[in-house]
């Protein structure tokens, strides 16, 4: 037998109340982006999502990619049949027909005129399993198998033994948009994958430093925001070259304000870029005190730069790198941030970045330099790249 169908479920979508079909319509707009590539279909039947109309050998590709969709908390793939007792139980049996060790059966029957009720079927099933394979003992409790029987509305039952579980979280695009400064680290991509499963739908910006940086910078940057693309779908990145403005900032200013200064033309320019590209918030993956930009003070003073009142969005804050790198792991950016191309964070980096950066003396070395051109200048060459999922 072959599977022909997958069960989508949705977790957090359930608290909605009155608002809940927003957001089950968002859930299901994105999930058929995923299957127009499989040329599959989906169903909504009482809560729950019925993928059919896929090829056999599209299945397991299919449902690693159900499994990166925001919003969705889990697949099962599933045999259908008509919601007969004989129906179901000639599939349960094939299923079980060689299964060893400890078993359960649990059925849900949102279909009320199912003739007979849950408990009393999964106990008819049970039994017939037990008389034809006896190698198998029931266990309610910790079951090496939990045979399950779903009877929906629409008078099918699907019958499956696995759950395999997803993303979670909110609807890409139900909670607005961002603009993730994207870095080639380990942290950036991790931030933009806990935004997207909140429902913020992310565009990414990219800081890269040609000529003192390679192109290989930039090649990991865009297989980033690929990764990215998994969860968050199509998504568009800009590029823009800030090697002017590091070599003005030290040609001009204190090379100990280094990190501080680029990192506040980063927040203008990205600032500029979210105005106009209609961008309602900045995400960034920043941790507390993890490196010299990202103390209380040096983040204060950074982000006094950005005046448009746009939430500024650090998904990470609280997180250490090993909690980050297990998260990184998981969604596979680890392996590309990884790689051994230096970012544009590296370019005239100071022995002794300055870690407690008090604003006045900062906009003092700001005051050297041409702030509003360099950021015109720099935000004008910026390139533009759509990354398909």
């Amino acid at each position: 037998m072959e599977f022909d169908s997958i069960i989508v479920r949705y977790g957090e979508i359930y608290l909605k109340g009155k608002n809940r079909g927003y957001f089950e319509k968002a859930l299901k707009t994105n999930i058929i982006k995923v299957l127009d590539k499989f040329g599959a279909r989906i169903e909504f039947t009482a809560g729950r999502y019925i993928v059919n109309n896929f090829k056999a050998s599209d299945r397991l590709a299919l449902q690693d990619r159900l499994t990166k969709i925001p919003g969705i908390y889990s697949i099962s793939p599933a045999y259908s049949v008509d919601a007969t007792p004989e129906n179901i139980l000639e599939v349960a049996l094939e299923i079980m027909r060689h299964k060893r060790g400890t078993f359960r059966v649990t059925t849900k029957r949102a279909d009320k005129t199912f003739p007979i009720a849950s408990m009393d079927f999964s106990k008819e099933l049970g039994g017939r399993i037990l008389s034809e394979n006896q190698n198998l003992t029931v266990d309610l409790h910790n079951p090496n198998t939990n045979l399950e029987v779903d009877i929906r509305v629409n008078h099918r039952a699907y019958i499956f033994t696995d759950e395999l579980l997803g993303v979670g979280g909110m609807p890409v695009g139900t909670a607005g948009n961002g603009l993730l400064l994207l870095s080639g680290g380990i942290d950036s991509p991790v931030a933009g994958y806990m935004m997207a499963k909140r429902g913020l739908k992310l565009t990414a910006l990219h800081f890269e430093s040609f000529p003192y940086t390679s192109p290989q910078a930039r090649e990991k940057a865009i297989c980033l925001a690929g990764i990215l693309s998994k969860y968050n779908g199509k998504t568009e990145l800009y590029i823009c070259n800030i090697a002017k403005i590091q070599e003005q900032i030290h040609e001009h200013c204190h090379p100990d304000y280094m990190i501080t200064l680029v990192r506040r033309f980063m927040l203008r320019i990205a600032e500029k870029l979210a105005e106009e590209k209609n961008i309602g918030s900045i995400v960034s993956g920043e941790s507390l005190a993890q490196v010299a930009s990202q103390t209380l003070e040096s983040m204060t003073t950074i982000g006094e730069a950005m005046k448009s009142g746009k939430p500024f969005f650090k998904p990470l804050i609280g997180f250490d790198k090993i909690e980050t790198i297990k998260i990184a792991e998981k969604i596979g950016s680890y392996d590309i941030s990884i790689r051994p191309y230096d970012d544009c964070c590296t370019v005239f980096l100071p022995d002794s970045p300055i870690i407690k950066p008090k604003l006045q003396k900062v906009i003092e070395q700001e005051n050297r330099l041409d702030v509003d051109g360099l950021v015109n200048e720099c935000f004008g060459s910026i390139d533009h790249i759509t990354i398909e999922e």
